[in-house]
């Protein structure tokens, strides 16, 4: 019998509840990052801005009049660029047109995505933890959740609980690669593995890949590359989080003809369209040489490291990742009760803030010993982090 947490009787409401309460939680943290003067190592936008050539793209094209509605799926030179970093990331061939969605970030990309394709009591499979939206997301689409919890120190995917938590009522399987909060990142088997249950059991797969160039250690790959995939896969990514312009909130979904149809639908009554100038600019940055990206994961294996190396020279027990700009820590070793109040003395006490984990379960008990930080930040923000947590948080 499976181990999984299921909560198929669980009501919209608490879904809602329980969102709410998270966003309350990232809020606070910034609320309270600015009343102590702390360092924000909490939530996951950089400190330093993007590059230059992705901004002049967008100026010029405000410049040259492209200020006004276009097409809601995105302009044909965006959609262009979005396919063909997809065919070489991937080596698959989509049609711009009927494949690529443009989107208000990813945020919107994965609403427009649950909304458009899943149905009042279809089930949905996440692994915990799990990006908060997820669960609101879902939550408005009336779907019954069935978790799945990736334990550390390596947060591997238990492939067999998987197998039995699949039901005839099961829709899709929601996976996040590279991951947040972890930094794990699935591995070739893991993604075989979940690819031959959800062509056995016809089971979709909408697969969050906003950190995708952020794999540190181990190549990303996509899991609508592998056989028999494309067809039942949405790919979701975002500009973001690449290109330090998390602001800008340029997202994207690529999907078969007959899932786009229904994202679409969705899209057209969240947003309509994005901001037009930045679409050109979007394309600018997808064109990047591959030197950019080849710099930019130096840059963050350099910072990683920094904030890494500290942590564990504070007392943490430190679970490295393998990509994203996260790292999860157990905080356990200095003696407060759980991640909440860990993170609240954090930084009123010492004046650097983290994220608990345990927003980002629906038992909050199965990450209360865990607070996430972000390393998005200059390498002096991430020495003085650590300085402060030397010289104040004691064991």
């Amino acid at each position: 019998m499976s181990t999984a947490s299921t909560t198929e009787n669980e009501s919209n409401t608490q879904h809602q509840e329980k969102s709410n309460s998270e966003g309350r939680i990232f809020n606070q943290m910034t609320f309270l990052a600015m009343k102590h003067g702390a360092i924000d190592l909490g939530r996951g936008f950089p400190n330093f801005d993007g590059p230059e050539f992705v901004k002049e793209a967008a100026i010029q094209a405000i410049r040259d009049g492209k200020n006004q509605y276009a097409r809601g799926c995105g302009v044909p030179d965006l959609n262009i660029a979005i396919a063909e970093r997809f065919k070489k990331d991937t080596g698959l061939v989509v049609d711009p047109d009927e494949a690529v969605t443009v989107t208000t970030g990813c945020t919107e990309a994965i609403t427009a995505t649950i909304l458009g394709l899943i149905n009042p009591g279809d089930e949905v499979i996440l692994f915990a933890p799990f990006f908060d939206h997820y669960n609101t997301a879902l939550s408005k689409a009336g779907a019954k959740l069935k978790t799945i919890t990736l334990h550390p120190p390596d947060f591997p995917v238990p492939i067999e609980e998987l197998k039995c938590t699949i039901s005839k009522n099961t829709r899709v399987i929601l996976i996040n690669t590279p991951h947040n909060p972890t930094g794990k990142m699935f591995t070739r088997e893991e993604l075989n593995s979940i690819a031959s249950l959800c062509i056995e059991n016809d089971v979709l797969v909408f697969s969050d890949e906003v950190y995708d160039k952020l794999a540190l250690d181990m190549e990303h790959i996509s899991i609508a590359s592998l056989p028999g995939m494309f067809e039942r896969t949405v790919t979701m990514n975002s500009l973001g989080k690449t290109f330090s312009l998390t602001g800008w909130k340029i997202g994207w979904a690529i999907a078969p003809p007959h899932l786009t149809w229904g994202l679409r639908r969705a899209h057209s009554l969240i947003t309509c369209s994005t901001c037009i100038p930045l679409h050109w600019a979007a394309a600018a940055a997808l064109r990047a040489p591959d030197s950019f990206f080849a710099e930019l994961k130096r840059d963050y294996i350099a910072k990683r490291d920094i904030l890494m190396k500290g942590l564990k020279e504070v007392g943490f027990k430190v679970f490295p990742p393998s990509g994203t700009f996260f790292v999860s820590v157990d905080h356990t070793p200095f003696g407060l009760e759980n991640d909440i109040a860990f993170v609240d003395y954090l930084v009123k006490e010492v004046g650097v803030v983290a994220i608990p984990c345990s927003i980002f379960y629906m038992n909050p008990e199965d990450g209360k010993n865990l607070v996430r930080f972000a390393f998005c930040k200059d390498e002096e923000t991430l020495r003085a982090a650590v300085e402060r947590m030397k010289d104040k948080l004691r064991k």
